[in-house]
């Protein structure tokens, strides 16, 4: 009993934080998701799509912002 009310729980969750971010773009929405520790494959369901998509758009969105490597491994890479 307690495993189905943790799931619904945590369902809720993740409705509340999708109405909040309706108008963001699927990656940020996945990418939000994925930080609150939900699989690819949970993302998907969600989200109504593939878990092949949730992972593209998590990798475009992090490529969009940009790369979190302190600058020191960015030059050492790029040479």
């Amino acid at each position: 009993m307690a495993d189905a009310d943790d799931e619904r729980i945590i369902n809720l969750l993740a409705l509340l934080l999708l109405h909040q971010m309706k108008t963001a773009p699927l990656g940020e929405k996945a990418a939000q998701l994925r930080r609150a520790g939900f699989s690819n494959v949970e993302i998907a369901d969600l989200l109504g799509t593939t878990a092949a998509s949730v992972g593209q758009a998590i990798y475009e969105s992090g490529s969009r912002r940009g790369s979190k490597r302190p600058s020191s491994q960015r030059k050492a890479r790029g040479k």
